[in-house]
């Protein structure tokens, strides 16, 4: 019997999904379970997630496991302080950041203060050119006295970056050694433990922020793993990174900077394995679930990845740079926690404030007084207050209507309108970001399948569909826990970016060529170290091109054979019409190769999913009963209430209606209809839209 279990904490519900494979007969059983997120202690969560779906930890050969503990630590300026040391005369990198200024008519703006104040910004004498070649002696004899200092003034982590690391790390590798002789105790990462890309404001901040997260996301997953240990896990532990892919609980505890996004990233890797599985290349995935909602579009089967990735950029500051692949999504604060709340001129928003799990939405029943999404939902007949949280809690509707009349007194409305308003904006919010990463990017909605998960990805979903004319929307079977759920999906995979700047030529191919082969012995190596044999790992090459003396690069797929003059002119004329979708123009100039990133991957326990067998069950004992729901624009109707559980491949209705589930709800609009898929996934066709 084989055991597979991911785990992914959110931020209101720590998620669990486990599928049990018999290996003589090929049989899977999927089980599913949810608890509260239990911050800052968030083990406990995952502990007791665990035992509610009643998992023999002894017998689990394989744990995949996502977490916020990253992300929450820098948002909530939670992690270590930390010590810089860099290159003679670039102390001030981090001050001098960007020019970069999105509140551009504000001649009061100020750049967001960096994490390491200029006190504890030191520098050693030593220099590399951008070729890679040693210029000056690194001198490491003023390290003991920095490090002194830095004891004294409480630094608990050291980062080290210096210019042109990127191109050769010795200097680095150096510095590092000697910090962990003379100061074994202290946290310690280099710039080339996480990138080999050039741009050095990125790079510094991108190295402070791991080390700043390193000793929290050390001691949690130390917590964790000593919890799963003393309950008699003994398999393979992996943790979900950023780029989609699952690392190994050592490498990541050395750069936890790569797992900033590890649950949005399962989540939108799911949405492109389920669109592969059921035929739709071409998804816009929607992850709504208690804090966020997050949305990314899927080409060709192909999740897109940058390492231009920014946290806490709003239109009014500039945030801070993590140059590491990270899922290319639009996250914003709309989720069924979202506390709804109205302005000095009586304007009602939605967002970005969350209730979380603790006192969560009004209808919780904990103390909680503001109006949610979740409580306007409730209020509206969308969600049984009878089977709220698949019946685990018991929903206080008297609070929902002190929540809402709190809204409607002062804005002379009904509580129904204030409800439908909450609604109103929150999917106007939802419809705003999914513009972002479809049509502010040169695609058309119109041409993409929604796959919508989360708790609340069905209750919007075939509403935001209808607005930006999609034609149809799948609701996951397991929507609920679909990013546990891509955790099982993923590989093991490791992502290798180099900067290389050449001319992309016939003629200079082979140096191209060169560094491709030189990069995948580089992976081959650190795969073999785990004893995966390189007949097991699978690459994929992607070149960075520009236009010559241009600033920045576009990413493009190259092919898997020999680089040739044919594949150069091939890869050239991609470059052109990625260039082209990108910023709607394309120049007859050379084109100028920047570097190389390399994904390398290997299977080490991935989800292989069984169609379902129907028992036989007609649809009309699947429903359970009608009641009133109001669809906001369209109105109340009567609406059928089916029992997700039980609805079987090649059923279909029409709307108006409503699927039950315990973690989730579909709302289904009227004049919708659903079929359900061999894999007992919710197809809800969108009626046609002109335009």
């Amino acid at each position: 019997m084989t055991i597979r279990v991911a785990t992914d904490v959110g931020g209101t519900f720590t998620d669990l999904v486990s599928l049990v494979v018999d290996p003589a007969t090929g049989t899977q059983s999927v089980r599913i379970a949810k608890a509260d997120t239990t911050p800052p202690e968030f083990e406990r969560g995952v502990m007791t997630v665990l035992g509610k779906a009643g998992i023999p930890l002894d017998r689990v050969d394989f744990l995949a496991h996502g977490t916020t503990v990253v992300i929450n630590a820098l948002t909530e300026r939670k992690g270590a302080r930390v010590g810089l040391i860099t290159t003679e005369g670039f102390r001030d990198v981090l001050e001098i950041a960007r020019g970069n200024r999105p509140d551009f008519f504000n001649l009061h703006y100020r750049k967001p203060p960096p994490f390491v104040p200029r006190h504890l910004r030191r520098e050693l004498a030593g220099r590399i050119s951008f070729k890679g070649e040693e210029l000056t002696p690194l001198d490491l004899s003023p390290l003991p006295g920095i490090l002194a200092e830095f004891r004294a003034a409480g630094v608990q982590a050291v980062a080290i970056c210096f210019l042109h690391a990127y191109a050769e790390p010795a200097h680095e590798a150096r510095a590092v050694a000697a910090v962990r002789a003379l100061w074994p105790e202290a946290s310690v990462v280099a710039s080339h433990q996480i990138t080999r890309e050039w741009r050095e404001y990125e790079r510094t901040n991108t190295t402070v922020l791991s080390a700043y997260v390193q000793p929290a996301a050390a001691r949690y997953l130390g917590r964790l793993k000593s919890g799963l240990t003393e309950a008699g896990f003994g398999g393979r532990f992996y943790v979900m990174q950023s780029n989609c892919g699952v690392e190994t609980l050592e490498a990541v505890a050395e750069t936890p900077i790569t797992m900033v996004e590890s649950g949005p990233a399962s989540g939108v890797w799911g949405a492109a394995a389920l669109g592969r599985l059921i035929g739709e290349a071409n998804v816009l995935a929607l992850d709504i679930g208690g804090t966020t909602a997050k949305c990314a579009l899927i080409e060709n089967g192909q999740v897109k990845l940058s390492s231009d990735y920014w946290i806490e950029r709003t239109r009014v500051t500039s945030g801070y740079p993590i140059m590491v692949p990270v899922i290319d999504l639009v996250e914003i604060g709309n989720g069924g926690g979202s506390i709804a709340w109205l302005d000095a001129l009586n304007k009602l928003h939605v967002g970005p404030q969350s209730a979380g799990a603790m006192p969560g939405p009004a209808a919780y029943g904990r103390g909680g007084s503001d109006a949610t999404t979740t409580d306007a939902n409730l209020a509206l007949g969308r969600i049984n207050p009878d089977y709220f949280c698949g019946g685990e809690i018991v929903a206080d509707m008297p609070a929902v209507g002190r929540a809402l009349d709190a809204l409607a007194t002062p804005l002379g409305m009904t509580r129904t309108e204030v409800a439908r308003g909450i609604l109103r904006i929150a999917n106007n919010n939802m419809v705003n970001a999914l513009k972002l990463v479809s049509l502010n990017r040169g695609y058309d909605p119109r041409d993409f399948t929604m796959i919508a998960f989360g708790g609340g990805g069905g209750m919007h979903a075939a509403a935001l569909a209808a607005e930006l004319g999609v034609r149809k929307v799948v609701i996951p079977a397991a929507a609920s826990v679909f990013c546990a759920w891509g955790m099982l999906m993923s590989d093991l995979r490791r992502d290798y970016v180099v900067t290389r700047v050449a001319d992309f030529t016939a003629e200079k191919a082979d140096d191209v060529a060169a560094l491709i082969a030189e990069t995948q012995q580089r992976a081959h190596a650190m795969f073999a170290a785990e004893g995966i044999a390189p007949s097991q790992v699978r690459f994929d090459v992607y070149g960075r091109l520009r236009y010559q003396n241009q600033e920045h690069s576009v990413e493009v797929p190259m092919p898997a054979g020999p680089l040739d003059a044919a594949a150069v002119a091939d890869t050239t004329a991609r470059f052109h019409d990625i260039y082209q979708r990108h910023y709607t123009y394309r120049l007859d100039v050379p084109v100028e190769f920047v570097g190389l990133h390399l994904v390398a991957a290997a299977e080490v326990g991935k989800l292989a999913p069984s169609p379902l067998r129907p028992t036989g069950r007609t649809l009309a004992a699947t429903v359970k009963g009608h009641r009133s729901v109001d669809y906001a624009l369209e109105g109340a109707h009567d609406a059928a209430i089916y029992d997700g559980d039980m609805l079987e491949p090649g059923m279909r209705f029409m709307g108006p209606a409503v699927i039950e589930q315990p973690g989730a709800t579909t709302v289904v609009h009227p004049g919708q209809q659903v079929t359900v898929d061999d894999f007992g996934n919710f197809h809800i066709q969108i009626a046609a839209t002109e335009g």
